[in-house]
């Protein structure tokens, strides 16, 4: 189905008419489960685009000359999922923000059809701010709640990037185990998750990650230079991380995605190497 300029609305809850409207009235908003929200800001300062929920604080950020960069290292450690599955069919994704591995992934991995699920309507309303295509067959935006949305689907996706925040942080609705287990579900046999963990205190989440998926198949590392954390879960054999495993990314991307991952592709592959694991997928 082909939906042009409008926002896909599926199972939603009573409250999300009224946070599209508020959105529209500059209003406050609510999610689809009719909690309230705080409004979604548009900033533009020296040459960069951001979203804020609290003013200072940045949710996500985009060069204004060059929107489809990744600017941030975390969502460049995310996609090294292709280790897992180099050329996936179907892409899930909770948190739409400013879009950035949204667009990077419609322009470099033309196989997959992206499904994301944003539960802000004020998000939602500044996609075209941030550059991020209309809903065409290869891309559908849903308003609804992630963790609903994703216990709706399983089985469903090659991939699943989870990088959900609000104001505070992690919404509570992504952090119960139900909600990881409803993940691992959501993944085909030999799916992977990638999950950005940002916060003192990611150990909880990362416990009942291997309490859903098991310890064996889970690998968290730190971004060095920021106070995220990266984790992967998947649900068939490890990746071993060896040259098979990279030539088999660098052959599903574009030349300019191979240069754009290249460092974050290689610090993942090392993390498996060093776990001594089995085959790659083709």
């Amino acid at each position: 189905m082909r939906r042009e300029n409008r926002v896909a609305i599926k199972g939603q809850g009573p409250g999300w008419l009224q946070g599209v409207l508020a959105r529209l009235r500059g209003g406050p908003a609510v999610d689809p489960t009719g909690l309230p929200l705080p409004p979604a800001r548009l900033r533009r300062h020296r040459g960069y685009v951001s979203l804020q929920f609290v003013r200072g604080q940045t949710q996500s950020r985009m060069a204004a000359g060059d929107p489809d960069r990744l600017l941030v290292d975390y969502t460049r450690s995310m996609l090294a999922a292709l280790l897992w599955q180099p050329r996936p069919a179907r892409i899930g994704i909770v948190g739409l923000g400013g879009g950035s591995q949204v667009k990077f992934l419609h322009r470099h991995v033309a196989q997959a059809r992206l499904e994301v699920v944003e539960n802000h309507p004020g998000v939602i309303a500044l996609r075209r701010d941030f550059g991020i295509p209309d809903d065409h067959a290869r891309l559908e935006v849903v308003l609804d709640d992630g963790a609903r949305f994703i216990a709706a689907r399983p089985g469903r996706y090659e991939v699943l990037l989870v990088d959900g925040y609000d104001a505070a942080g992690i919404p509570p609705a992504l952090s119960t185990p139900a909600f990881h287990a409803a993940c691992r579900d959501a993944l085909v046999p030999g799916g992977v998750m990638a999950s950005n963990l940002h916060g003192a205190d990611p150990e909880p989440r990362i416990r009942r990650l291997r309490d859903a998926f098991g310890a064996d198949r889970v690998l968290v590392v730190e971004e060095e230079k920021m106070s995220n954390r990266v984790a992967f879960a998947w649900t068939g054999a490890t990746p071993d991380g060896g040259d098979a495993c990279i030539a088999a990314v660098d052959a599903a991307l574009t030349g300019e995605a191979r240069r754009e991952l290249a460092v974050a592709i290689e610090r993942i592959a090392q993390a498996l190497r060093r776990r001594g694991a089995g085959p790659c997928a083709n």
